[in-house]
């Protein structure tokens, strides 16, 4: 079964809002409303048959309203995998994911950046730890800053996967969204799992055949970063840039039900 392991999707009361300051962060115009039903669409245009569906509290406060989201999106809509979000500044961690964990949330989104922490802020390591064997963890990692002053970037990446054996991580953005170079050094031909979200029209052409070449191909997960970018047209950059034969692309799109069936 096709997946699209890294999207967003927003409730319509604030879906304008975060596309506004998504367009004003990254400077690139979103392609889509960010509301479920234009998501499902883009889907079935592209012929992929699930998502994954990201959020990320951005403060302690948004954690119960966010995963209620979540929640929902996973009780009404069966092609969505929707993922949870955590804070090391909520005050119970460990009720919010046993929460998450009976509803049947399987994956946890980790966006440093926009959370107001570093990951390798100590506050994060007990969230980590209680994440461990129970969620899929998955990191954004990158930025414009440079690696050493960057919230996130693929050495602290590296460190948290060193620490915390057993935990199941993957790299966003091809494992650093303009941090290429230290994602190959640092993360590629690692047992993580690299989505190839927000990557496709920024990397090098060396690069990326570098961190593919070095990297297990069942740990690649295709990701399109909707509503930033439309699923139909990542995948063709895909066969594009990559080359991708229909059974290549077919095994790409598919590594994601594996790592959830897990």
């Amino acid at each position: 079964m096709s997946i699209d392991f890294h999207t967003h999707a927003f409730h319509p009361k604030i879906a304008g809002k975060v596309l506004e300051q998504l367009e004003g962060h990254y400077g690139i115009s979103p392609v889509g409303t960010g509301e479920m039903d234009d998501l499902l669409a883009r889907l079935d245009a592209a012929g992929i048959e699930r998502a994954a569906v990201l959020a990320a509290a951005t403060a302690p406060a948004q954690v119960i309203p966010a995963n209620n989201w979540a929640i929902e999106l996973a009780r009404t809509q069966p092609r969505i995998v929707p993922f949870g979000t955590i804070h090391p500044g909520y005050p119970d961690c460990e009720a919010e994911l046993d929460r998450l964990e009976s509803a049947g949330i399987k994956g946890i989104k980790i966006h440093a950046d926009f959370q107001g922490f570093r990951l390798d802020d100590p506050a994060l390591f007990p969230v980590l730890e209680a994440i461990r064997g129970r969620f899929v963890a998955l990191f954004h990692v990158g930025d414009r800053l440079p690696p050493e002053k960057n919230p996130s970037c693929p050495a602290k990446l590296a460190a948290i996967h060193r620490d915390f054996p057993g935990l199941t991580i993957v790299a966003a953005h091809l494992g650093g969204y303009l941090h290429w170079a230290e994602a190959l050094t640092h993360l590629a031909g690692s047992d993580i799992y690299l989505d190839t979200s927000s990557s496709l029209p920024f990397i090098d052409g060396g690069l990326l055949a570098s961190i593919l070449d070095r990297h297990p191909a069942e740990r690649v997960l295709f990701g399109s970063d909707y509503p930033l970018f439309d699923p139909a047209r990542e995948i063709a950059r895909l066969r594009q840039r990559l080359g991708l034969s229909d059974a290549d692309l077919e095994l790409l799109l598919a590594n994601g039900e594996a790592l959830l069936a897990d």
